[in-house]
């Protein structure tokens, strides 16, 4: 398919006009824009173009869904027709930051601080599930694991746990290095301050609980507890603000000539004592009671935090405060060693898919954009991206959408009322079963075949009744 000035015209005209856009800019799919008003958008007329795959607003920009290769030639496009000039995907965050609520700019600068950090928890997680096959008892061989039977793979699946478990015992400086960049500071002091609050002398956060004595510092009287923080996601968050806004507040006072001996040196030092002497151990016992609450919840209401979590995850993606589970996530991992929450998370990508896989069938053939927007787009959901099935399909029909939230939430309910964790994050959907903790394969598996086959069934049914015909 081609991309011609008429139907990029036609995408200007939909969406107020070109005197409605603030800002635009595009990513490898999107057109990624900032509108004057939103309201002004006329979504049927926009999603009836033949370039156009779906829309939705997030985070302050309005984005149109145009496809790998095509949107770059209808961004030159508008960019002409429009006289905007060419605007970074920086400018265009700034811009769309204005139109956010303090609450949704709360959520943003997580999701800003974790995305970036994204690949390398999933890679671990990801060579977490190779060993989990190696290692996992009675998966080849009744009572001993792979490696029980095959003692030469044994060294082979311990390098494999040292890479995997490497991004997890080194969050902190992941966390460091993305939060100080978002906070404006310097990001390799962000990654010296987070390798700082897990070195080898500290004594390790997992093994505070067991600990006969906690080593301590004497400060001039002054009693402080020499613990790492291992897995932790609040002390490294709090102090990178902290070092963002003294290393800011110097760069602007101290002389060219001297900042390289004066700045990251004492923004190091007064954060390296606030983190240990106080951001530490507050964030700490927060976390800790973070997490205690989460559990607390899925222990004794399990089937309703299943029901609620699984119900509602794609409702939180289309707000954008499904990004603040991240931080829950890991602080799950990093306290009790697995997450509960994650797998109930990969069905609900796979419900998504099921359900616009549903949609392929019910689309009439002449509608061929429809089709093959529903088939691809399962497909993405079934391996972890469910923005194209959502956006483009779901929600526009709505009753696929809800479909998926029913079979996602059964899926969560079984998930929570079996105790199905995962030891990482991974792949969040049919892939994501290597990432789950190999005694619960086979309840996940039912779970999986819950989230494709009730969304599917469902929207078959509930398209009988529907006012919007595909």
């Amino acid at each position: 398919m081609s991309v011609s000035r008429e139907s990029v015209l036609e995408i200007i005209e939909a969406i107020g006009g070109k005197e409605n856009i603030h800002t635009a800019t595009h990513c490898v799919t999107r057109l990624r824009l900032v509108l004057n008003d939103e309201k002004k958008v006329d979504k049927d007329r926009l999603e009836e173009i033949d370039i156009v795959k779906g829309s939705f607003s997030s985070n302050g920009q309005f984005q149109v869904v145009i496809g790998q290769g095509l949107v770059d030639k209808a961004y030159a496009i508008l960019a002409k027709e429009t006289g905007l000039e060419t605007a970074s995907k920086q400018d265009v965050k700034n811009a769309a930051e204005k139109n956010l609520n303090p609450l949704q700019r709360a959520i943003k600068t997580l999701a800003d601080i974790f995305i970036p950090i994204l690949p390398a928890i999933v890679t671990a997680g990801l060579l977490m599930g190779i060993n989990n096959i190696l290692t996992a008892p009675d998966l080849f061989y009744e009572d001993q694991a792979f490696i029980d039977v095959h003692q030469n793979w044994a060294d082979f699946a311990s390098i494999i746990n040292l890479i995997a478990n490497t991004a997890f015992v080194f969050l902190p400086g992941l966390i460091g290095w993305s939060a100080v960049n978002r906070f404006g500071g310097s990001p390799l002091l962000g990654i010296v301050l987070g390798l700082m609050l897990v070195h080898p002398d500290l004594l390790n956060a997992w093994g505070y609980a067991s600990a006969e004595e906690v080593p301590t510092w004497n400060i001039f009287g002054l009693e402080v507890q020499k613990i790492g923080y291992q897995g932790q996601v609040l002390p490294i968050l709090f102090a990178s603000y902290l070092l963002a806004v003294i290393e800011k507040w110097l760069n602007k006072r101290v002389h060219d000539s001297i900042k390289l001996l004066v700045v990251a040196p004492v923004a190091l030092l007064i954060t390296g004592f606030a983190a240990f002497i106080v951001i530490g151990p507050v964030t700490f016992f927060i976390g800790n009671l973070l997490t205690d609450g989460v559990v607390w919840v899925f222990d004794h209401f399990s089937w309703l935090g299943g029901l609620l979590y699984g119900g509602l995850y794609a409702v939180m993606v289309i707000t954008g405060m499904h990004h603040t589970f991240l931080a829950v996530d890991l602080q799950l991992i990093g306290n009790t060693g697995g997450t509960f929450l994650w797998p109930i998370l990969a069905l609900s990508n796979i419900a998504q898919g099921s359900a616009a896989l549903a949609m392929l069938f019910i689309a009439k053939k002449e509608d061929e954009k429809l089709r093959g927007l529903a088939g691809t787009s399962a497909i993405s959901a079934y391996l972890g991206i469910t923005e194209p099935a959502m956006f483009g399909v779901n929600l526009r029909f709505r009753y696929p959408f809800i479909s998926a939230l029913i079979g996602s939430a059964i899926g969560g309910v079984l998930l929570a009322v079996s105790g199905t964790e995962a030891f990482s994050i991974g792949v969040g959907g049919l892939p994501g079963i290597i990432s789950i903790k190999a005694g619960f394969w086979g309840v996940f598996g039912i779970g999986m075949l819950i989230a494709v086959v009730v969304p599917f069934v469902l929207t078959l049914i509930f398209s009988r009744f529907a006012k919007k015909k595909a």
